[in-house]
């Protein structure tokens, strides 16, 4: 199934997306698309429906965040050899944790605003991972059981705060804005193997990342067992697994970065596409 919400933001209500990519209204059998309705009773439940006999839901609609009620928001940084290389940075040994936090969260289409006084804006398409059901020192094989769906996320940074403005990741990641995902949640049974999947990038019609996720240094397995060994993951909760080469840190002869008035699309395999226009930072 592809899970999704759509409307105004904070008015979104749930939805699934139909075998012909349209929406249908899930409001008669869930509130949202939280941690009650990701339990795997839930989730079976609306397996059972028939998408016709939902309403459809007619003109062009905003998708927002496919996923609400996140208490965390988790991120892998240097999952990808390749990305770490041009990051002239060495491979690591575990998997590298921070976080973005849950407050730049925001709909896959919405408009990411650039920082104030920002110097480098960057750009990551990633896996997401939307946990299902509650994990605390879980094994690797039982990791997945864990797992809800998968989405899309544009894992927005800001490299001089993330690197140059002290010894924290997490200051770079998370300004208002920066975490876009969706359009959609697609259920784990539905995407198979999370380990085999395109994914792609571009800024202003030119491709700059092109990857698979069979070239993750750390798995979603893997991720998910690691991660509950420092954490009790929860129902809702979203982690994204790192990016593949081409971001604009790595771009030669030198980096570039995002200005006002660019555009980025992205999108993963069976997961959906996003596209954000990058704006400048007003006082409000």
């Amino acid at each position: 199934m592809k899970l999704c919400r759509y409307g105004a933001p904070g008015a979104e209500k749930p939805g699934l997306i139909d075998a012909d990519g349209r929406i249908r209204d899930l409001s008669n059998y869930v509130a949202d698309i939280d941690a009650q309705t990701l339990s795997k009773e839930t989730l079976a439940k609306l397996a059972g429906v028939d998408p016709a006999t939902l309403k459809l839901v007619e003109g062009d609609v905003r998708y927002g965040p496919c996923v609400t009620g996140t208490r965390q928001f988790v991120a892998i940084g240097l999952n990808y050899a390749d990305h770490a290389a041009e990051s002239n940075l060495p491979i690591p040994e575990e998997p590298v944790v921070f976080n973005k936090w849950v407050s730049c969260i925001q709909g896959p289409n919405d408009p990411v605003t650039i920082p104030r006084d920002s110097k480098k804006t960057d750009w990551e398409v990633e896996l997401g991972i939307v946990i299902g059901t509650a994990a605390h020192n879980v094994s690797e094989a039982d990791a997945l059981d864990h797992v809800a769906g998968y989405c899309v996320v544009n894992d927005v940074s800001e490299r001089h705060w993330q690197t140059e403005r002290g010894m924290t990741w997490d200051k770079g990641k998370g300004f208002p804005t920066f975490g876009p995902i969706g359009p959609w949640m697609v259920t784990a049974d539905e995407v198979g193997d999370p380990q085999n999947l395109s994914m792609w990038l571009s800024v202003n019609g030119k491709k700059v990342q092109d990857g698979n996720t069979r070239t993750m240094i750390f798995t979603v397995a893997q991720i998910v067992s690691y991660l509950s060994q420092i954490m009790t993951l929860l129902p809702g909760d979203v982690i994204t697994t790192g990016t593949p080469p081409g971001v604009g840190l790595g771009q030669k002869p030198e980096p570039w970065y995002l200005k006002a008035g660019d555009v980025v699309e992205l999108g993963i395999e069976k997961l959906g596409e996003q596209r954000q226009d990058f704006v400048a930072w007003q006082a409000k």
